[in-house]
């Protein structure tokens, strides 16, 4: 096991302060492979670096160098991106910022034109989470009282980075509630494999056959359909840049990709990206039914960065027919999403 090679966990390093709050950042070193920093402001991913083809060391995701950025990011006037932030209690969309749980109808704030988005302007990637750590990694822990943004019942969440191999990060979720409520959960990591410019000529492959197309707000319209014949087949390792340029606008926002995959069940990954400048391959493993595939539309450079984000489908509450997001007391929710850096072959 790689924690027997990581004797000592890892010690905070003061980041900055949040209102009243110590912000930390936390290294985690695996021998010869990735170095991950994690910052308990949001459960952050600040940085991951990892080798290229030959050997050397460069950051392949999208971060803040100072806590001043995250803060930033949060005020209510800015266009957020959340780099790297754990999301809740709801990732992605919600239609009109309401949903209705046995029989009570709740709102939740519209943050997104007139829909909730990521579990509204004070959601999870804002808070100051609390951290232990362990050898080869660090658990965060928060609190989300009953009502918080507008959401019922006071769920208790936990999100876990883990280096269990020298070049893979497992992160684990965990949460229960007091109250029926729905949850969420994901990381909003940017990857820019290259470690600097854009990210269209990076290769992506993403293991679905289903996709849900969206209207213009981005809320999923009927039923997932095939990929087959659309922009949105990623099935076979395609340019990014290339398929951006075919996209049908009846399918997509001119702006690219922000879409649900419905992962193929049996598959032994969801994704994979390769950036043949570097050499350096992502491939993402996860427990949830569908991958967010967004492709830096809106971020300063665009492009600079693309997120695949695990989770369950986007308005999951207010449609039966996707899988369930409600979580009621007794049950645990509870799922896992492993990011694995190594180098293509050849």
């Amino acid at each position: 096991m790689l924690e027997d090679v990581l004797m000592t966990a890892p010690v905070p390093e003061f980041f900055g302060r949040a209102g009243d709050a110590d912000v930390h950042r936390y290294t985690l070193t695996a021998p010869g492979g990735l170095t991950v920093r994690i910052l308990d402001h949001g459960a952050v991913i600040q940085s991951i670096e990892a080798p290229d083809r030959d050997g050397r060391y460069g950051n392949v995701v999208l971060g803040y160098p100072g806590l001043d950025g995250y803060l930033a990011n949060n005020r209510p006037d800015a266009a957020r991106v959340f780099l790297g932030a754990a999301i809740g209690r709801f990732a992605n969309r919600i239609a009109g910022g309401t949903f209705t749980l046995d029989g009570v109808r709740h709102r939740v704030p519209q943050n997104d034109g007139k829909n909730s988005l990521h579990g509204g302007p004070a959601g999870f990637d804002t808070r100051v989470w609390s951290a232990a750590a362990f050898p080869g990694g660090v658990r965060m822990s928060l609190i989300s009282p009953d009502g918080d943004q507008g959401y019922p019942g006071r769920l208790t969440t936990e999100v876990t980075y883990r280096l269990d191999a020298p070049g893979r990060l497992r992160i684990t979720y965990h949460a229960t509630t007091d109250a029926p409520t729905v949850v969420n959960l994901t990381n909003h990591t940017y990857w820019n494999l290259a470690g600097a410019g854009d990210v269209h000529d990076h290769r992506l492959e993403i293991a679905a056959s289903r996709f849900c197309p969206t209207d213009e707000s981005l809320i999923p319209l009927g039923a997932p359909i095939p990929v087959a014949g659309t922009p949105f087949d990623f099935r076979h390792p395609c340019r990014i840049g290339a398929r951006l340029g075919e996209a049908d606008p009846q399918l997509t926002t001119a702006d690219g990709y922000d879409h649900n995959w419905v992962l193929d069940a049996g598959s032994p990954y969801a994704a994979r990206a390769w950036d043949p400048a570097s050499g350096r391959v992502l491939t993402v493993e996860t427990t949830e039914p569908g991958l967010q595939f967004y492709s830096g539309n809106h971020l300063p450079e665009r492009g600079a960065g693309f997120a695949l984000e695990a989770q369950h489908f986007p308005d999951s509450p207010n449609r039966p027919d996707f899988p369930s997001t409600v979580l009621r007391p007794g049950e645990v929710y509870q799922q896992e999403t492993v990011y694995e850096l190594g180098l293509a072959e050849g």
